[in-house]
C-alpha cells in the first residue's frame, strides 16, 4: 500500500506483481531484483541467503544493505506477531488494498 501510494504521490511508476514473481523483475524500484531475491533467501537456506546479500551488497552499498536487514526483520517480526494472534486487516486498509489483493492472488 505503502508503495502504491508513494508511486501515486510521486508519479513513479511500480509494477507490484514483481514481488510474487521469481525475483527476476525489479518492479520499478532501484535495485528491486536484488532486494527481492534477497528476502526470498531469507526464507531459503543460509547458501541462498549468503549470496543474495552479497549481491545486495554489491549493488546498494554496505549502508543500504544494513537498512534492507533492519526492514526485512521488522516485517518479518510483525507478519509473525500478527499471525500469531489473528490480528485481522482493518476494514479501512481492506478497502484500499482490495484490488492488489485480487491482482496479486493474497487473500487465497
Amino acid at each position: 500500500m505503502l508503495l502504491r501510494g508513494s508511486g501515486e504521490h510521486t508519479g513513479n511508476a511500480y509494477d507490484l506483481a514483481a514481488i510474487v514473481r521469481d525475483g527476476a523483475a525489479d518492479g520499478g524500484v532501484a535495485a528491486g531484483a536484488a532486494l527481492s531475491a534477497y528476502a526470498d533467501a531469507f526464507f531459503a537456506d543460509a547458501t541462498a541467503f549468503a549470496a543474495a546479500r552479497e549481491r545486495l551488497e554489491r549493488e546498494v552499498g554496505e549502508e543500504a544493505s544494513v537498512d534492507a536487514a533492519a526492514v526485512l526483520a521488522i516485517f518479518n517480526a510483525v507478519v509473525r506477531i500478527a499471525d500469531a494472534t489473528g490480528v485481522p486487516l482493518e476494514e479501512a486498509k481492506a478497502r484500499l488494498s482490495v484490488d492488489i489483493r485480487e491482482a496479486l492472488s493474497l487473500d487465497g
